[in-house]
């Protein structure tokens, strides 16, 4: 299953936050932006962190910011939002983090599939450090365009 396709106006470049709780509302600032989520989802991604910690820091320097499906869901989206300067999530070896991908489901039997599809892209080491480097918003989608090939 291929994943939800990366639009331009959901992806930010060099966001400026203080702490994880305002990365990840800019990801969810994002996912509203694409029409995907509205921003109740934001506060279940938020609430999900504080209560089960930072398992969403998946690799170094990378988060992949969701929650389950639910009613703020509006459709299957995905975001990157990539920091300015990095910020913990209070994960023992992955962090500080500096790019987060947002991810909304809508549908909760292709929730797991979608988290590991993007487990997957991540495993080729050159990605998380490119997408941290990314100067556009069109370089960001065209490296997912490329995993999605």
């Amino acid at each position: 299953m291929p994943l939800p396709h990366l639009p331009l106006d959901a992806i930010t470049i060099g966001a400026h936050v203080d702490d994880w709780p305002a990365a990840i509302t800019a990801a969810g600032d994002a996912l509203v932006r694409s029409g995907a989520a509205t921003s109740a989802y934001t506060d279940r991604m938020i609430a999900v962190i504080a209560e089960f910690g930072a398992y969403i820091v998946i690799a170094p320097g990378l988060a992949l910011a969701h929650a389950r499906p639910g009613a703020d869901v509006l459709a299957d989206g995905l975001c990157v939002v990539t920091l300015a300067e990095p910020v913990a999530f209070g994960h023992p070896h992955n962090d500080p983090v500096s790019v987060i991908v947002g991810l909304a489901v809508a549908n909760a039997d292709d929730h797991l599939q979608f988290v590991a599809e993007l487990a997957n892209v991540f495993n080729d080491p050159a990605v998380i450090p490119a997408l941290a480097s990314a100067a556009t918003a069109e370089f960001v989608q065209s490296v997912f365009e490329k995993i999605d090939s």
